[in-house]
């Protein structure tokens, strides 16, 4: 006579609360882990799925800056995704086609790219929290416009950028048209674009400038607190737009004596600098307030943080490609690949 096996002992499920609890504390960077613990069981998928789960997750991290998840890229190689993650566990995100549009800027949830090719231009702001495209027509504009480029924000007031997906946006769009025959070469203009009224303002400040037509075609905008944003030319002219004054003004970048290659950032003061990479050193500066002279606020050897790998022919392999605000993280692009450094702790990572 043979005895039946005993049923399995059902294991004991832990309660809600505490299963909350443990997801909440997953690292904020690393969206990934979070995901797969919600495919773990049932029972830890409802828990991540809850409506106020995310608004909870979002308040027990609030004391940290928001996290560097990854970055758009307009480079031509098809093998390379057009997001690239930068955490521990990388992912993807359904990016629009690098054919059609190009990548324009990306801040408060929200990426802004401007269409490429026949027919009249686009502007497309997604909505990376809940994948919503908005296509905008550009502002009727001078036909000898070119090379322009916009900034898109959270215009919220009292808003934390960290959950405002949804919410209005405000498109701050930057061209120049070409002034022939005249003293000064180009004529910038700024437009400004509400999701809430769905127009375009007129086009509200204009600077002259003795510079050819700038063009924009290298570098994101930067923003420094709720109101000042600013925009490089490919030469390195730099425009500073108050959103709140609607003031705009121009002016160059550091005076040296060979053509380096300067990228936005914020100065350690947490005034508007700029990044100039050469040779083997990483050199901050930033601009004074009072008689708005650039001075070098850091130098960074970067001997002592990247591989030696990275370093070979460096003068011609190193390249600053950009600055995240909010983190204080610069990009660096080398023969060794692709390297963030925090400009705080300078701390390196892959």
């Amino acid at each position: 006579m043979s005895m039946a096996a005993p049923p399995p002992r059902r294991r004991p499920s832990l309660p809600y609360e505490l299963v909350e609890e443990i997801l909440l504390r997953l690292p904020p960077d690393d969206p990934a882990c979070l995901l797969r613990l919600s495919f773990a069981c049932k029972a830890w998928g409802r828990a991540a799925s809850q409506p106020g789960f995310r608004r909870r997750f979002i308040e027990q991290h609030q004391h940290r800056p928001p996290p560097l998840i990854g970055f758009l890229h307009n480079w031509e190689d098809e093998r390379v995704p057009r997001f690239l993650s930068t955490t521990a566990s990388p992912f993807s995100l359904p990016a629009p086609d690098r054919a059609s549009w190009l990548a324009l800027d990306c801040r408060h949830g929200r990426a802004l790219f401007l269409s490429e090719g026949s027919g009249a231009q686009q502007l497309l702001v997604w909505d990376l929290n809940t994948g919503i495209r908005r296509r905008i027509p550009v502002p009727p504009l001078h036909s000898s416009y070119v090379s322009p480029t916009a900034a898109v924000l959270c215009p919220a007031d009292g808003c934390d950028h960290r959950d405002c997906n949804g919410g209005p946006f405000r498109v701050v769009f930057v061209f120049t048209v070409y002034r022939l025959q005249i003293m000064y070469a180009g004529l910038t203009s700024v437009c400004v674009y509400s999701s809430e009224t769905g127009t375009w303002s007129g086009a509200l400040k204009k600077i002259s400038h003795r510079s050819d037509a700038l063009k924009f075609t290298c570098h994101s905008s930067l923003l420094l607190g709720r109101s000042l944003l600013y925009f490089m030319s490919d030469r390195g002219f730099i425009l500073e737009y108050d959103l709140t004054s609607n003031v705009l003004i121009g002016f160059e970048t550091p005076d040296v004596n060979f053509d380096p290659i300067f990228n936005l950032m914020v100065a350690e003061d947490g005034g508007i600098g700029v990044s100039e990479g050469f040779s083997s050193h990483l050199k901050l500066w930033s601009r004074e307030e009072g008689d708005a002279e650039w001075v070098i606020s850091r130098v960074i050897d970067l001997q002592n943080l990247l591989p030696p790998a990275a370093l070979v022919d460096a003068e011609a392999e190193v390249m600053v490609l950009g600055f995240a605000e909010g983190v204080n993280v610069i990009f660096v692009n080398t023969v060794a690949g692709l390297f963030t450094i925090e400009l705080q702790s300078e701390r390196v990572k892959k």
